[in-house]
């Protein structure tokens, strides 16, 4: 169960300074809680202890961010299922999927405690010609100073994860905005923060209104910008962080193809659950597959059986696999999009029914170009079929889009495997998988609309910290 009344964080603190925002069950709409929320003057003050915050920070020594980190381990292992039950119903999530995120969390923070002691240099070999003999040279990796976190709604706990659990490793303190509609998860990371040794004004965490969180990317004692949501407040924030670094993890409309010689029972298994977990509220979900004619009957029929069978309701139930949109408004946004395409022509193959944020999961053909559903992120549970004949015509309608995060190709043929490696403009390709698959340590991020720079924690720390060289000259050499 939820508390009743969570507070903000303000330089590892807790403060119960007022309940301004209500949390509602997304399933319900019964409001469940309510949230401290701090207003400029607050960020102000957080801003300040983090750059006060700033030399404490990188000299902890690396063992003892590492033990910060596995404390958050061991916390989170022992609080599992209220985790769990916390993000099923701040954001909607189906249960399943909830404990998923969970034992996501736990592995970022654990990759992040092994990365903590081995953020390394190298040594440099000066002596290149006569007026450089006699000095040696290295480098060294420094943080980058506080940074500026901002997350989305749809993974709370991981992707806010994704930000600080690097930035300990790096020994960078932070501020974090966590998305209104679900800030309980990053606010029960706070908890468990406030129990370690960080140093004071190390973290603050910060649920407040988009139009007071102007601080959190113009001011300039801030280092880093990183914000994961929408391309549009992305890119927009990016043209206004002036000179600090700025990562972006946006959005996309992930592509799937089905070769000719796929297992096509596999496919139609791993297909569904990219396209349609969690709702399909996820920017690497599936959403544009691409099947060759030769196989297009066949997994049309068993995409459709199998997207048929999927349970829908209250995401409390284990049984549940689709549970409710994160708002009623973004479930009748998604609806119009796929009356649009069925008014341009498109075919419904099964889904199409909305009743409140309760969205079916939905499968479509022959959307027409110039179509939402095709052209922009549908962040929902639908998905387009199309056939193709040409395996690279179709790496190319894979390219003819704005976004370009992941891709995933099912295909036997390591020479196909390879040149969609080499010409997907995309950030990853996944093969014998959807683009949904991710790892925590991997590199992760898009190009085009769909950001900028990687996550993946050893990635985020080179971003979270800067190189410094050392020359010493032997003069005696």
């Amino acid at each position: 169960m939820l508390n009743n009344h969570y507070p903000y964080y303000l330089a590892n603190q807790p403060v119960f300074a007022n309940q301004d925002l209500a949390i509602q069950d997304k399933y319900t709409n019964d409001v469940v809680c309510h949230v401290a929320m701090a207003n400029a003057d607050i960020i102000d003050q957080a801003i300040s202890a983090a750059d006060q915050a700033k030399e404490a920070m990188a000299a902890l020594p690396a063992y003892k961010r590492q033990q910060i980190l596995n404390h958050c381990v061991e916390r989170f292992q022992q609080r599992f299922e209220e985790f769990a039950q916390a993000l099923c119903i701040e954001a909607g999530k189906p249960i399943n999927d909830a404990r998923g995120e969970v034992g996501r969390l736990i592995d970022t923070f654990r990759i992040a405690a092994e990365e903590a002691v081995r953020i390394n240099g190298e040594v440099i070999t000066m002596d290149i010609s006569p007026r450089a003999e006699g000095y040696s040279g290295m480098t060294r990796r420094v943080p980058i100073g506080p940074c500026s976190f901002i997350s989305p709604f749809n993974f709370p706990l991981n992707l806010a994860a994704h930000k600080i659990a690097p930035a300990i490793a790096a020994g960078c303190p932070f501020i974090l905005k966590p998305a209104s509609l679900t800030p309980i998860g990053a606010l029960m990371i706070g908890e468990v923060l406030a129990e370690t040794e960080l140093p004071a004004g190390a973290f603050s965490i910060l649920p407040c209104r988009r139009d007071g969180a102007e601080l959190f990317t113009t001011d300039e004692r801030l280092k880093l910008l990183s914000f994961t949501g929408s391309p549009d407040i992305g890119w927009a924030l990016k043209a206004q962080a002036g000179k600090k670094p700025v990562v972006l993890e946006l959005g996309g409309n992930a592509a799937c193809v089905v070769d000719k010689d796929a297992d096509i029972n596999d496919a139609v298994e791993r297909i569904v659950f990219g396209a349609f977990y969690q709702s399909g509220q996820s920017c690497i979900g599936v959403q544009r597959i691409y099947a060759h004619e030769d196989t297009i009957d066949e997994l049309r029929q068993k995409l459709v059986t199998a997207t048929q069978a999927l349970k829908s309701g209250d995401p409390k139930n284990p049984q549940t696999f689709i549970g409710p949109m994160i708002s009623e408004a973004e479930a009748s946004r998604l609806h119009s999009w796929i009356n649009q395409a069925a008014d341009a022509g498109a075919i419904v193959l099964c889904g199409g029914e909305r009743d409140g944020a309760m969205l079916q999961a939905t499968l479509m053909e022959n959307v027409p170009a110039n179509q939402p559903l095709r052209d922009e992120e549908a962040f929902g549970p639908v998905a387009i079929l199309d056939r193709f004949s040409d395996f690279d015509a179709v790496l190319e309608e894979i390219n003819n889009s704005k976004f370009g995060l992941q891709a995933g190709i099912f295909t036997r043929d390591l020479y196909k495997a390879q040149k969609a490696w080499q010409r997907l403009e995309v950030g990853g390709v996944v093969i014998g998988d959807v683009p949904s698959w991710r790892v925590d340590h991997m590199p992760y991020g898009g190009v085009k609309d769909s950001g900028l720079g990687r996550e993946g924690i050893r990635y985020a720390i080179e971003d979270m910290t800067e190189i410094r060289l050392l020359v010493v000259r032997n003069p005696e050499a």
